[in-house]
């Protein structure tokens, strides 16, 4: 059984200020990229495309995250439609977080991203360590 979450403010998300020059799409825009490019955001999609994932279980998957990131990305998502929360009526309740739609469409370029980082990864640490290499010798 789907139970909302309760009216909590929203998270605080990134916001591009109001420019001249800046149209309210393109700062609409950047609200929604800065959540779907965030790393935690990322990780927490590879995780759920697998399948319906508990609150603990995610956060042993992920590693590195902390409690309240964890919540505040999932908040994030379940706001934007993307990740639904199923509360079991069980004692102690289980919660369950599961892709929408939404999200297993998000998942598709979150995927390719990840298959493309994963072939690169050895040519990106050879350029980073010449990089580094290069900044202390000069």
């Amino acid at each position: 059984m789907d139970m909302p979450t309760p009216d909590l403010p929203a998270p605080d998300l990134p916001t591009m200020p109001e420019l001249p020059g800046i149209s309210t799409e393109c700062r609409r825009m950047n609200s929604i990229l800065s959540i779907v490019g965030d790393k935690w955001t990322v990780m927490i999609v590879m995780v759920l495309v697998e399948g319906p994932q508990r609150f603990n279980a995610m956060k042993r998957t992920i590693g590195g995250i902390s409690q309240q990131m964890l919540t505040r990305t999932l908040k994030a998502l379940e706001r934007d439609g993307m990740v639904s929360r199923t509360v079991h009526p069980t004692v102690p309740p289980q919660v369950e977080y599961a892709l929408t739609p939404l999200g297993h469409s998000l998942a598709v370029p979150v995927r390719a991203l990840g298959v493309w980082a994963r072939s690169h990864m050895e040519e990106i640490d050879g350029h980073r360590i010449r990089y580094d290499t290069r900044d202390l010798a000069g």
